[in-house]
Protein backbone atom coordinates (compact mmCIF):
# COMPACT_ATOMS: atom_id res chain seq x y z
CA UNK A 1 0.00 0.00 0.00
CA UNK A 2 1.45 3.38 -1.23
CA UNK A 3 1.13 6.62 1.03
CA UNK A 4 1.66 10.31 0.27
CA UNK A 5 2.68 12.78 2.90
CA UNK A 6 2.04 16.24 2.57
CA UNK A 7 4.38 18.42 4.66
CA UNK A 8 7.83 17.36 5.81
CA UNK A 9 7.92 19.42 9.18
CA UNK A 10 7.80 17.96 12.86
CA UNK A 11 4.56 16.07 12.58
CA UNK A 12 5.25 14.54 8.73
CA UNK A 13 8.92 13.47 9.09
CA UNK A 14 7.64 11.89 12.60
CA UNK A 15 5.20 9.68 10.30
CA UNK A 16 7.98 8.44 7.89
CA UNK A 17 10.18 7.77 11.01
CA UNK A 18 7.49 5.57 12.44
CA UNK A 19 6.48 3.72 9.50
CA UNK A 20 10.19 2.51 9.24
CA UNK A 21 11.14 1.71 12.84
CA UNK A 22 7.84 -0.10 13.69
CA UNK A 23 7.35 -1.45 9.64
CA UNK A 24 6.98 -5.12 10.23
CA UNK A 25 4.21 -4.79 13.15
CA UNK A 26 2.70 -1.97 11.45
CA UNK A 27 2.45 -4.60 8.14
CA UNK A 28 0.51 -7.09 10.57
CA UNK A 29 -2.22 -4.90 11.67
CA UNK A 30 -2.36 -3.00 8.30
CA UNK A 31 -2.59 -6.41 6.44
CA UNK A 32 0.46 -5.22 4.12
CA UNK A 33 3.48 -3.28 3.92
CA UNK A 34 2.82 0.09 3.76
CA UNK A 35 5.39 2.33 1.73
CA UNK A 36 6.10 6.39 1.28
CA UNK A 37 6.06 6.95 -2.30
CA UNK A 38 6.16 10.89 -2.20
CA UNK A 39 6.35 13.58 0.12
CA UNK A 40 5.28 17.24 -0.88
CA UNK A 41 7.02 20.25 -0.20
CA UNK A 42 8.13 23.10 -1.82
CA UNK A 43 11.24 23.24 0.59
CA UNK A 44 14.80 22.18 -1.10
CA UNK A 45 15.41 18.22 0.33
CA UNK A 46 18.11 17.74 -2.87
CA UNK A 47 20.60 16.84 -0.41
CA UNK A 48 18.41 14.65 1.84
CA UNK A 49 19.00 10.52 2.02
CA UNK A 50 15.22 10.72 0.68
CA UNK A 51 15.25 13.14 -1.80
CA UNK A 52 13.57 10.72 -4.44
CA UNK A 53 10.91 10.99 -2.47
CA UNK A 54 10.10 14.75 -2.39
CA UNK A 55 7.72 16.50 -5.17
CA UNK A 56 6.46 20.14 -4.99
CA UNK A 57 3.53 19.46 -7.19
CA UNK A 58 0.08 18.19 -5.47
CA UNK A 59 -1.28 16.72 -9.28
CA UNK A 60 1.71 14.39 -8.98
CA UNK A 61 0.27 12.60 -5.90
CA UNK A 62 -3.18 13.35 -7.28
CA UNK A 63 -2.90 11.07 -10.70
CA UNK A 64 -1.17 8.65 -9.12
CA UNK A 65 -3.66 5.54 -8.68
CA UNK A 66 -1.64 3.58 -6.51
CA UNK A 67 -1.36 5.85 -3.97
CA UNK A 68 -4.59 4.51 -1.64
CA UNK A 69 -4.14 7.75 1.82
CA UNK A 70 -2.58 10.87 1.78
CA UNK A 71 -1.43 11.97 4.81
CA UNK A 72 -1.71 15.92 6.15
CA UNK A 73 0.74 17.50 8.31
CA UNK A 74 1.03 20.90 6.82
CA UNK A 75 -1.33 22.54 9.16
CA UNK A 76 -3.45 25.54 8.73
CA UNK A 77 -6.69 25.93 5.85
CA UNK A 78 -4.10 27.17 3.07
CA UNK A 79 -3.69 24.96 1.07
CA UNK A 80 -4.71 22.30 3.04
CA UNK A 81 -8.39 22.39 2.80
CA UNK A 82 -7.66 22.45 -1.15
CA UNK A 83 -5.01 19.48 -1.39
CA UNK A 84 -7.30 17.09 1.30
CA UNK A 85 -10.60 17.90 -0.65
CA UNK A 86 -8.49 16.97 -3.82
CA UNK A 87 -7.10 13.90 -2.59
CA UNK A 88 -10.51 12.84 -1.02
CA UNK A 89 -11.94 13.24 -4.70
CA UNK A 90 -9.34 11.69 -6.28
CA UNK A 91 -10.73 8.17 -4.14
CA UNK A 92 -8.05 8.33 -1.79
CA UNK A 93 -7.92 7.76 2.09
CA UNK A 94 -7.13 11.11 4.07
CA UNK A 95 -5.56 11.10 7.26
CA UNK A 96 -4.66 14.75 9.03
CA UNK A 97 -3.33 16.00 11.89
CA UNK A 98 -4.97 19.47 11.30
CA UNK A 99 -7.20 21.04 13.99
CA UNK A 100 -7.86 24.03 12.35
CA UNK A 101 -9.00 22.07 9.09
CA UNK A 102 -11.49 19.43 10.57
CA UNK A 103 -13.10 21.97 13.05
CA UNK A 104 -13.54 24.30 10.50
CA UNK A 105 -14.64 22.15 7.65
CA UNK A 106 -14.72 18.45 8.90
CA UNK A 107 -18.71 18.02 8.25
CA UNK A 108 -18.04 18.67 4.37
CA UNK A 109 -14.86 16.96 4.14
CA UNK A 110 -16.51 13.73 5.95
CA UNK A 111 -19.50 13.60 3.56
CA UNK A 112 -17.26 14.19 0.61
CA UNK A 113 -15.29 10.84 2.09
CA UNK A 114 -18.47 9.17 2.10
CA UNK A 115 -19.61 9.96 -1.13
CA UNK A 116 -16.10 8.89 -2.88
CA UNK A 117 -16.16 5.58 -0.75
CA UNK A 118 -13.05 6.23 1.21
CA UNK A 119 -11.94 7.80 4.59
CA UNK A 120 -11.15 10.53 6.21
CA UNK A 121 -9.58 10.19 9.70
CA UNK A 122 -8.35 13.04 12.39
CA UNK A 123 -6.99 10.81 15.70
CA UNK A 124 -4.45 13.19 15.91
CA UNK A 125 -6.58 16.43 15.45
CA UNK A 126 -7.25 16.71 18.98
CA UNK A 127 -4.58 15.35 22.42
CA UNK A 128 -1.98 14.70 19.80
CA UNK A 129 -0.86 10.74 21.11
CA UNK A 130 -3.82 10.56 23.01
CA UNK A 131 -6.43 8.06 21.82
CA UNK A 132 -9.23 9.89 21.96
CA UNK A 133 -11.58 10.31 18.64
CA UNK A 134 -11.35 6.52 18.18
CA UNK A 135 -12.46 5.80 21.51
CA UNK A 136 -15.59 8.24 21.64
CA UNK A 137 -16.67 6.91 18.32
CA UNK A 138 -16.59 3.11 19.09
CA UNK A 139 -15.85 2.25 22.73
CA UNK A 140 -18.70 5.14 23.90
CA UNK A 141 -21.14 4.63 21.38
CA UNK A 142 -23.37 2.91 23.62
CA UNK A 143 -23.38 5.95 25.43
CA UNK A 144 -25.28 9.36 26.05
CA UNK A 145 -22.36 11.34 26.18
CA UNK A 146 -23.57 14.29 28.91
CA UNK A 147 -20.35 16.20 29.21
CA UNK A 148 -16.68 16.66 28.05
CA UNK A 149 -13.81 18.72 30.20
CA UNK A 150 -10.54 18.82 28.27
CA UNK A 151 -7.24 20.41 28.83
CA UNK A 152 -6.38 20.57 25.61
CA UNK A 153 -3.78 23.03 24.79
CA UNK A 154 -0.27 21.19 26.55
CA UNK A 155 1.47 25.38 25.98
CA UNK A 156 -0.99 26.67 28.44
CA UNK A 157 -1.15 23.73 31.06
CA UNK A 158 3.19 24.51 31.02
CA UNK A 159 2.28 28.10 31.52
CA UNK A 160 -0.06 27.43 34.09
CA UNK A 161 2.41 24.89 36.15
CA UNK A 162 5.13 26.91 35.90
CA UNK A 163 3.11 30.12 37.33
CA UNK A 164 1.85 27.63 40.18
CA UNK A 165 5.29 26.16 41.03
CA UNK A 166 7.24 28.34 40.24
CA UNK A 167 5.46 31.43 41.30
CA UNK A 168 6.61 33.01 37.81
CA UNK A 169 4.09 35.86 35.88
CA UNK A 170 2.25 35.25 33.10
CA UNK A 171 5.25 36.93 30.88
CA UNK A 172 8.07 34.68 32.10
CA UNK A 173 6.07 31.84 31.31
CA UNK A 174 5.21 32.42 28.40
CA UNK A 175 8.64 33.24 27.73
CA UNK A 176 10.01 29.91 29.18
CA UNK A 177 7.48 28.58 26.81
CA UNK A 178 8.89 30.24 23.65
CA UNK A 179 12.03 29.67 24.52
CA UNK A 180 11.43 25.61 24.75
CA UNK A 181 9.13 25.60 21.70
CA UNK A 182 5.72 24.58 22.68
CA UNK A 183 4.38 28.60 22.10
CA UNK A 184 4.88 30.59 18.43
CA UNK A 185 7.83 33.15 19.05
CA UNK A 186 5.76 35.62 16.78
CA UNK A 187 2.32 35.41 17.94
CA UNK A 188 1.39 32.84 20.59
CA UNK A 189 -2.17 33.83 20.85
CA UNK A 190 -3.56 30.83 19.14
CA UNK A 191 -2.63 28.74 22.67
CA UNK A 192 -2.45 31.62 25.09
CA UNK A 193 -5.93 33.12 24.24
CA UNK A 194 -7.70 29.74 23.61
CA UNK A 195 -8.05 29.76 19.93
CA UNK A 196 -6.27 26.09 19.81
CA UNK A 197 -8.48 24.77 22.37
CA UNK A 198 -11.87 25.81 20.94
CA UNK A 199 -10.39 24.13 17.61
CA UNK A 200 -10.37 20.69 19.67
CA UNK A 201 -13.36 21.10 21.65
CA UNK A 202 -15.56 21.99 18.14
CA UNK A 203 -14.39 18.93 16.91
CA UNK A 204 -15.20 16.55 20.13
CA UNK A 205 -18.61 18.53 20.38
CA UNK A 206 -19.70 18.00 16.52
CA UNK A 207 -18.36 14.11 17.05
CA UNK A 208 -20.89 13.66 20.27
CA UNK A 209 -23.94 15.24 19.66
CA UNK A 210 -23.91 14.80 15.77
CA UNK A 211 -24.05 18.74 14.67
CA UNK A 212 -21.20 20.72 13.66
CA UNK A 213 -20.20 23.51 16.12
CA UNK A 214 -18.01 25.94 14.17
CA UNK A 215 -15.54 27.07 16.47
CA UNK A 216 -15.77 30.96 15.89
CA UNK A 217 -19.23 30.41 17.54
CA UNK A 218 -17.42 28.89 20.85
CA UNK A 219 -16.24 31.53 23.20
CA UNK A 220 -13.25 31.31 24.18
CA UNK A 221 -10.93 33.32 26.77
CA UNK A 222 -7.48 32.16 27.26
CA UNK A 223 -4.95 32.71 30.08
CA UNK A 224 -3.50 36.26 29.23
CA UNK A 225 -5.28 37.54 32.95
CA UNK A 226 -5.01 34.98 35.01
CA UNK A 227 -2.16 36.21 37.89
CA UNK A 228 -0.42 34.88 40.53
CA UNK A 229 -2.36 36.23 43.18
CA UNK A 230 -5.46 34.13 41.34
CA UNK A 231 -2.93 31.02 41.48
CA UNK A 232 -1.98 31.90 45.28
CA UNK A 233 -5.98 32.49 46.30
CA UNK A 234 -6.80 29.53 44.15
CA UNK A 235 -4.22 27.52 46.77
CA UNK A 236 -6.21 28.68 49.49
CA UNK A 237 -9.22 27.12 48.55
CA UNK A 238 -7.53 23.80 47.62
CA UNK A 239 -8.06 24.41 43.73
CA UNK A 240 -5.90 24.76 40.98
CA UNK A 241 -6.61 27.07 37.79
CA UNK A 242 -6.84 25.24 34.36
CA UNK A 243 -7.83 26.18 30.73
CA UNK A 244 -10.61 24.10 30.53
CA UNK A 245 -12.33 23.17 27.04
CA UNK A 246 -15.91 21.76 27.40
CA UNK A 247 -18.87 20.71 26.65
CA UNK A 248 -22.29 19.84 27.78
CA UNK A 249 -26.05 19.48 27.27
CA UNK A 250 -28.16 20.61 30.93
CA UNK A 251 -31.22 18.74 32.45
CA UNK A 252 -33.22 20.14 29.89
CA UNK A 253 -31.13 19.36 27.05
CA UNK A 254 -29.58 22.67 26.50
CA UNK A 255 -26.17 22.65 24.69
CA UNK A 256 -23.43 24.66 25.88
CA UNK A 257 -19.58 24.83 24.40
CA UNK A 258 -16.84 27.03 25.93
CA UNK A 259 -13.27 27.48 26.74
CA UNK A 260 -11.67 29.39 29.93
CA UNK A 261 -10.23 29.44 32.96
CA UNK A 262 -11.42 27.76 35.74
CA UNK A 263 -11.21 26.72 39.40
CA UNK A 264 -10.91 22.92 40.14
CA UNK A 265 -11.24 20.95 43.28
CA UNK A 266 -7.96 19.56 43.71
CA UNK A 267 -9.78 16.24 44.40
CA UNK A 268 -10.55 16.57 40.75
CA UNK A 269 -8.37 14.35 38.60
CA UNK A 270 -8.09 16.98 35.84
CA UNK A 271 -6.29 18.79 38.65
CA UNK A 272 -3.24 16.76 38.82
CA UNK A 273 -2.69 17.44 35.13
CA UNK A 274 0.91 19.07 34.56
CA UNK A 275 2.87 20.53 32.36
CA UNK A 276 2.37 19.68 28.39
CA UNK A 277 0.23 16.79 29.39
CA UNK A 278 -3.21 16.77 27.83
CA UNK A 279 -6.64 15.29 29.50
CA UNK A 280 -10.06 14.88 28.92
CA UNK A 281 -12.88 13.89 30.82
CA UNK A 282 -15.33 12.48 29.48
CA UNK A 283 -19.06 11.64 31.22
CA UNK A 284 -21.66 8.89 29.50
CA UNK A 285 -25.28 8.19 31.02
CA UNK A 286 -24.19 4.36 31.11
CA UNK A 287 -20.03 4.75 32.11
CA UNK A 288 -20.29 8.05 33.83
CA UNK A 289 -16.64 9.66 34.32
CA UNK A 290 -13.71 8.41 32.30
CA UNK A 291 -10.28 9.91 31.91
CA UNK A 292 -8.29 10.38 28.90
CA UNK A 293 -4.30 10.97 29.31
CA UNK A 294 -1.06 11.72 27.83
CA UNK A 295 1.37 13.79 25.54
CA UNK A 296 -0.91 16.38 23.67
CA UNK A 297 2.06 17.14 21.53
CA UNK A 298 5.33 15.87 20.07
CA UNK A 299 6.78 14.56 16.77
CA UNK A 300 6.49 10.66 17.56
CA UNK A 301 2.99 10.51 19.82
CA UNK A 302 1.52 12.67 17.33
CA UNK A 303 2.66 10.71 14.16
CA UNK A 304 1.79 7.68 16.38
CA UNK A 305 -1.94 8.51 16.07
CA UNK A 306 -1.54 9.42 12.31
CA UNK A 307 -0.27 6.18 11.41
CA UNK A 308 -2.64 4.36 13.57
CA UNK A 309 -5.13 6.07 11.51
CA UNK A 310 -3.48 4.90 8.43
CA UNK A 311 -3.96 1.20 9.22
CA UNK A 312 -7.49 2.03 10.21
CA UNK A 313 -7.94 3.29 6.61
CA UNK A 314 -6.45 0.56 4.81
CA UNK A 315 -8.78 -1.79 6.81
CA UNK A 316 -12.11 -0.10 7.41
CA UNK A 317 -12.29 3.02 4.59
CA UNK A 318 -15.51 4.82 4.15
CA UNK A 319 -17.01 2.06 6.75
CA UNK A 320 -16.06 3.93 9.32
CA UNK A 321 -18.30 7.56 8.75
CA UNK A 322 -21.38 4.97 9.09
CA UNK A 323 -20.47 6.35 12.69
CA UNK A 324 -18.15 8.69 12.36
CA UNK A 325 -19.69 11.88 11.27
CA UNK A 326 -21.62 14.98 12.15
CA UNK A 327 -24.25 16.94 9.84
CA UNK A 328 -23.55 20.21 8.64
CA UNK A 329 -24.93 23.58 10.49
CA UNK A 330 -25.51 26.85 9.34
CA UNK A 331 -23.64 28.54 12.63
CA UNK A 332 -22.90 32.15 12.83
CA UNK A 333 -24.08 32.65 16.62
CA UNK A 334 -21.89 32.57 19.99
CA UNK A 335 -23.05 29.92 22.02
CA UNK A 336 -24.47 30.76 25.36
CA UNK A 337 -23.53 29.46 28.90
CA UNK A 338 -26.71 30.04 31.07
CA UNK A 339 -25.86 27.13 33.48
CA UNK A 340 -25.25 28.33 37.31
CA UNK A 341 -21.83 28.20 38.16
CA UNK A 342 -19.84 29.54 41.60
CA UNK A 343 -17.39 31.99 40.58
CA UNK A 344 -14.11 32.63 41.96
CA UNK A 345 -14.06 36.67 42.79
CA UNK A 346 -11.17 38.92 43.88
CA UNK A 347 -11.34 42.20 44.23
CA UNK A 348 -9.44 45.08 45.43
CA UNK A 349 -11.24 47.04 48.68
CA UNK A 350 -10.46 50.55 50.79
CA UNK A 351 -9.14 49.88 54.29
CA UNK A 352 -11.34 48.17 56.55
CA UNK A 353 -14.29 48.10 53.80
CA UNK A 354 -16.69 45.46 54.79
CA UNK A 355 -18.05 42.74 51.99
CA UNK A 356 -19.48 40.57 54.39
CA UNK A 357 -23.10 41.71 52.01
CA UNK A 358 -21.15 39.78 49.05
CA UNK A 359 -18.73 37.28 51.04
CA UNK A 360 -20.72 35.59 53.92
CA UNK A 361 -18.88 32.56 54.13
CA UNK A 362 -15.50 32.75 56.33
CA UNK A 363 -14.17 29.37 55.36
CA UNK A 364 -14.67 30.66 51.06
CA UNK A 365 -13.08 34.08 51.54
CA UNK A 366 -9.19 34.60 51.81
CA UNK A 367 -7.47 37.89 52.31
CA UNK A 368 -4.09 38.98 51.22
CA UNK A 369 -2.94 42.81 51.79
CA UNK A 370 -5.96 44.91 50.10
CA UNK A 371 -7.32 42.46 47.91
CA UNK A 372 -10.29 39.89 49.03
CA UNK A 373 -10.70 36.79 47.28
CA UNK A 374 -14.00 34.74 47.64
CA UNK A 375 -16.20 32.46 45.79
CA UNK A 376 -19.74 33.45 45.01
CA UNK A 377 -23.51 31.92 45.70
CA UNK A 378 -23.99 30.06 42.25
CA UNK A 379 -25.21 32.50 39.72
CA UNK A 380 -25.87 32.26 35.91
CA UNK A 381 -24.84 34.87 33.36
CA UNK A 382 -27.34 37.60 33.83
CA UNK A 383 -27.00 36.85 37.62
CA UNK A 384 -23.06 37.53 37.91
CA UNK A 385 -23.50 40.43 35.98
CA UNK A 386 -25.87 42.52 37.97
CA UNK A 387 -23.49 40.31 41.41
CA UNK A 388 -20.72 42.39 40.12
CA UNK A 389 -22.77 45.67 39.30
CA UNK A 390 -23.46 45.65 42.78
CA UNK A 391 -19.91 45.20 43.99
CA UNK A 392 -18.62 48.29 41.46
CA UNK A 393 -21.69 50.27 42.92
CA UNK A 394 -20.27 49.78 46.72
CA UNK A 395 -16.75 50.48 45.33
CA UNK A 396 -15.21 47.55 44.94
CA UNK A 397 -12.90 47.39 42.50
CA UNK A 398 -13.47 43.66 40.92
CA UNK A 399 -9.76 42.32 39.89
CA UNK A 400 -10.90 38.70 38.32
CA UNK A 401 -13.39 36.89 38.15
CA UNK A 402 -13.28 33.14 37.16
CA UNK A 403 -15.88 30.30 36.93
CA UNK A 404 -15.02 27.14 39.23
CA UNK A 405 -15.66 23.89 37.50
CA UNK A 406 -18.78 21.66 38.59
Amino acid sequence: MSIAILGYGNIGSGVLSVLRKNATEIAKRAGGLIEVKYVLDIRDFSKSPDAKLFVNNIDVILEDKSIDTVVETMGGTNPAYFYVKSALMSGKNVCTSNKELVATHGAELLLLAKNNNVAFLFEASVGGGMPLIGPMHKSLSANIIESIYGIVNGTTNFMLTKMDTDGVDFSEALSEAQALGYAETVDPSADVDGIDAGRKIAILASLVYGTEIHPDDIPAKGIRDITTNDINFAKHFDMSIKLIAYARKNEIGEFCCAVEPMLIKNENRLAGVSDVFNAVMICGDLLGDVMFYGKGAGKLPTASAVVADIIDATRFGSKLHDTLFWQPSIGGEKITDNNTYTYYIRVETKENQDISEFAPEKNKTAISGNEVAFISPLLNLDELNEFTEKLSAAKILVKSVIKTMP
